[in-house]
């Protein structure tokens, strides 16, 4: 590898929730790092993902959605957002094509980044020419941005197109990470994330928001791998919603996370759940803390 030609940096992808911006990363890396649901508000975290190629590494940053936070947890949801662009070379705005966007909060940060900012106009494939035509014109006032491009992140529509544009902006530079790496992020964290979605796909209205999962123990044997993880909730009459009658609810939501866990890990899983009561938990900094979501 020549070194003197290779390209590397960082580009966060910033966006509204619910506008694709996990399904465009997973997308472009390969792999399923971020979890998907069809609820706003899914990812928590910022989560990198490493695509790699002989003479680039682009290190994407997937990002919470941006929202005006109202209690402990969307704030540090939001310093996730900041630190992303603190680190950018590059920002991705993603925005779907068929939402209406008045002046809100993520228009405010938009216009202060003073990195390149490319528009991207996810979900296309769902829209007429007027509607994203309109969507552009919108966008190119408010914004200026410095490129443009139409995607659908779930067909994959003009995504080799987004990788050459975003390599001839990245600086050259030595690769940040291995070159076989595809993630910053440990084993544990990837397992408390899939449980979590299943949590979200399987519970409804505010539940899903009101719980979080700690990983208590994860044992990797020789042909399998031992779990035990706790699904912390905020109120005593959630946890007898996450249980079910009869255990039923949290046995079908171990079941669907082990399946996905060994698709995952490709080996044999086992995974024990608990239930746990933390009153509160969104607004409180021991509990943040404990959870990742503060230093």
């Amino acid at each position: 590898m020549d070194l003197g030609k290779h390209r590397a940096g960082y580009v966060a992808i910033l966006g509204k929730p619910n506008v694709g911006k996990s399904t465009l990363m997973n997308a472009l890396v390969g792999q399923k790092l971020s979890i998907i649901t069809p609820k706003a508000q899914t990812t928590r975290h910022r989560i990198l993902g490493i695509y790699n190629d002989e003479l680039s590494q682009i290190i994407f940053s997937d990002t919470p959605g941006v929202i005006l936070p109202k209690y402990g947890l969307q704030k540090a949801m939001m310093q996730f957002v900041l630190s992303a662009l603190e680190d950018a070379d590059l920002v991705l705005f993603v925005a779907d094509v068929l939402e209406t966007f008045p002046e809100d909060e993520i228009l405010k940060i938009v216009k202060q980044v003073k990195q390149p900012v490319f528009l991207i106009l996810n979900k296309c494939d769902l829209a007429t020419d007027f509607e994203k035509e309109d969507r552009k014109d919108f966008f190119d006032k408010e914004l200026k941005p410095a490129d443009y491009l139409e995607i659908s992140a779930l067909k994959g529509t003009n995504l080799d197109v987004l990788i050459d544009k975003i390599k001839e902006l990245l600086p050259y530079s030595p690769p940040y990470y291995d070159k076989e790496a595809i993630t910053d992020k440990p084993e544990r964290f990837f397992t408390a994330e899939i449980i979590r979605e299943k949590i979200f796909l399987n519970y409804y209205e505010e539940l899903p928001y009101s719980t979080e999962v700690q990983i208590l123990d994860f044992k990797e044997e020789p042909d399998i791998i031992r779990i035990e993880a706790e699904i912390h909730v905020e109120r005593r009459n959630h946890k007898g919603i996450i249980i079910g009658k009869k255990g039923e609810s949290l046995k079908k939501l171990g079941t669907e996370a082990r399946e996905d866990l060994e698709a995952f890990f490709d080996k044999k899983v086992f995974v024990n759940l608990y239930v746990r009561v933390a009153e509160n938990w969104k607004n409180s900094d021991r509990y943040l803390k404990n959870f990742g979501y503060s230093s």
